[in-house]
């Protein structure tokens, strides 16, 4: 099965080996997205919240360079460094779903690259 990479430059650059999300079939799969503001490449200050709003922002540019939208997404990954920020995630989470809701994994890692407090991986059916 051949594969298509999705890049574009309203979402945070690649900091390693990889694609910002890979088209393989009637899936796009995206790689996780950090609360970076791709117009500077950093983390900004601001609450748990504020950064979980700029991962979806992430993950909605990655979707529309592929012709989609958020409302494609099948299933989530949520990294949290802080399990502990799981309900205020949870509830910027649930301002961008409707039922039926995705598929979703949410679990506290022991470090997220950058130092970021959240990340969030996607599939998305096309």
């Amino acid at each position: 099965m051949s594969k298509k990479t999705i890049q574009t430059d309203n979402a945070p650059a690649a900091i390693g080996p990889y694609s910002q999300g890979v088209i393989t079939g009637r899936l796009l799969f995206t790689s996780g997205q950090l609360p970076i503001d791709p117009a500077t490449g950093k983390i900004p200050e601001g609450s748990i919240e504020d950064k979980a709003h700029l991962v979806f922002k992430n993950l909605a540019v990655i979707a529309k360079k592929a012709g989609i939208s958020l409302d494609n997404i099948v299933k989530t990954t949520v990294f949290l460094a802080d399990i502990n920020d799981f309900s205020a995630v949870n509830q910027v989470y649930a301002q961008y779903f409707k039922e039926p809701f995705p598929a979703r994994s949410a679990f506290q890692v022991a470090a997220l690259p950058l130092g970021a407090d959240v990340e969030m991986e996607a599939v998305f059916q096309l």
